[in-house]
């Protein structure tokens, strides 16, 4: 009778992560659709205070207007001639978006509307101006 030579295979024992890696990868795409970025105009400016302001959840487009007169959109500073050109370029990411106009309290009132119109002439309908929200 003939011996049987019973050959014992190495048998990976590892741990397969391909499961573990597609559940990481499908929570990575769920945060990134549902979180939104906040959008920033570039610079930080003093609000005037109105007891009436509200809060507006929609403003994708932000516009600051600094005390000395310049012109903040998309982290950079535009002159108020080119605003309208960059409402435009912008709406064509979120068509449905609105433009917050933050113009601190110190600024020019000319200006301001300038920039109100410029975004008015973009197609943009619902333009707000920003206010902090407090007592006079």
């Amino acid at each position: 009778m003939r011996m049987r030579r019973h050959h014992q295979q190495d048998e990976d024992t590892g741990i397969d992560l391909t499961p573990m890696l597609d559940v990481v990868f499908i929570m990575l795409i769920f945060f990134i659709v549902t979180s939104s970025f906040i959008k920033e105009s570039g610079v930080e400016v003093q609000r005037p205070q109105a007891q009436t302001a509200n809060p507006q959840d929609k403003g994708n487009i932000l516009i600051a207007i600094t005390a000395d007169g310049q012109v903040w959109l998309d982290k950079q500073v535009v002159d108020v001639r080119s605003v309208r050109a960059h409402v435009e370029r912008l709406r064509v990411d979120q068509p449905d978006g609105a433009v917050v106009v933050q113009a601190d309290q110190d600024a020019r009132t000319g200006l301001v509307v300038q920039v109100m119109d410029q975004a008015r002439l973009a197609g943009v309908q619902d333009v707000a101006l920003a206010a902090s929200t407090g007592a006079l």
